[in-house]
């Protein structure tokens, strides 16, 4: 089909002994098509409003300034013309891969920030302007620093920077096959329950009872683990599952909703427009429809 957009394992042009790989152009539209890649990408965009930045399936359309960071190679994303009319965009691409485990010496003690903001990315990580504006004279100078190492310990310096700084995660955690594991045991035992159970209906008696508290001690202790009132949490993971059905199946809508845990279609219809932004048809549409997996 004319129309269809594969999505591409994109192969790095990073060698086994680079650092980094830094690209930084001057463009009039983004063409690249959407694909993944197995390095890490911190990605910085600028006057491009009106684009649309699809990760997963998270899709927004982003103002003058964005910056995303990836270190999923599953997690597809691409940036689409959409409504962007300029004609002087600016991309800085920073490919880079190492491994950040309690095993090395990215595991220690001064890493312990770039390392938990690492792992957040996997399902991708938006930083609002704040954080833009602070490490944009480093992005924007990268570049142009002829001095290996210097480069490198000034996008170190950069994701320090980042690490402190406040951030959102755009994928949901169900679409982007992610566990989170940066929780307490009870609140672990309590995910794998939702996890293992989110088509059924969920009692809060039997949560409060598997963390070994009551209902209303529950409900404060899971909000502060998660930053999520429990209703939405349960409604987001349900999304998730809702989400990747909606592009992986051929499943109807209806048949989505009811084995995605909503007992009622116009329900999940409108909670799917209030948190994606779009209707679940128009979400398989797409996501589906126009792309094959290679």
């Amino acid at each position: 089909m004319a129309d269809e957009r594969r999505i591409i394992h994109e192969i790095s042009p990073l060698m086994s002994k680079d650092v980094l790989y830094i690209a930084d152009r001057r463009k009039k539209e983004f063409t690249y098509p959407i694909h993944n890649h197995e390095v890490y990408e911190l990605n910085f965009v600028e006057n491009a409003s009106g684009v649309r930045r699809i990760v997963g399936d998270s899709s927004e359309v982003i103002g003058n300034y964005d910056l995303v960071l990836i270190t999923s190679p599953d997690l597809e994303h691409v940036w689409e013309q959409h409504q962007c009319v300029s004609d002087n965009i600016r991309e800085i691409t920073i490919q880079f891969y190492f491994h950040l485990n309690d095993d090395n010496f990215f595991g220690r003690n001064p890493f312990k920030s770039i390392h938990k903001m690492m792992d957040k990315a996997k399902k991708g990580l938006c930083f609002p302007l704040g954080a833009i504006m602070k490490v944009y004279p480093m992005l924007d100078s990268l570049s142009s620093v002829k001095d290996s190492f210097y480069a490198v310990t000034q996008f170190f310096t950069i994701l320090y920077e980042l690490s402190k700084c406040d951030s959102y995660t755009l994928a949901s955690s169900s679409y982007s096959k992610i566990v989170d594991t940066d929780d307490s045991k009870q609140i672990m035992k309590v995910k794998n329950y939702i996890n293992d159970n989110y088509r059924d209906e969920i009692r809060l008696s039997v949560l409060a009872s598997i963390a070994g508290l009551s209902p209303s001690a529950f409900s404060r202790f899971f909000k502060l683990h998660t930053g999520k009132k429990l209703s939405d949490y349960i409604i987001d993971i349900r999304l998730g599952y809702a989400s990747r059905m909606l592009v992986d199946t051929n499943l109807s809508i209806s048949e989505i909703s009811y084995d995605c845990g909503f007992n009622n279609l116009s329900n999940f219809n409108r909670i799917f427009k209030r948190k994606k932004g779009c209707t679940p048809k128009a979400f398989r549409s797409n996501y589906q429809k126009t792309r094959i997996i290679l």
